[in-house]
């Protein structure tokens, strides 16, 4: 089973632009859907947005237009970049498949922290 390990967060100040990086321990070729989740603290993890196979994506109400994700199949990568940071983004991120979030299995995520 493909693993996942996420990186590139770290504490920026409000209206900052962080990219995050999702890599991927096999292809991520026929993976037909990649998201981005995360979970703040005292709250559910929530979906942030996907994207698809063919490129496709889409986005939460409170990220779109503010967040882009992007996929490197040839690298086995996918992105999160956060432009336009708010305080209230400030969660634990992690990347995942709809397989793999259903069975429970998680990656050791990256923290963003929006501070000034």
């Amino acid at each position: 089973q493909v693993q996942f390990v996420e990186s590139g967060g770290g504490l920026v100040q409000p209206g900052g632009s962080l990219r995050l990086s999702c890599a991927a321990s096999g292809s991520i070729f026929s993976i037909g859907f990649m998201g981005w989740y995360r979970q703040a603290p005292g709250k559910q993890r929530e979906l942030v947005g996907g994207i698809t196979s063919g490129g496709s994506t889409n986005y939460a109400d409170s990220v779109k237009g503010r967040f882009t994700i992007s996929r490197d199949n040839a690298k086995n990568t996918v992105y999160l970049q956060m432009n336009t940071l708010k305080p209230e983004d400030t969660a634990l991120y992690y990347c995942n498949t709809p397989e793999r979030r259903r069975s429970g299995s998680w990656g050791q995520g990256t923290q963003v922290t929006v501070s000034s």
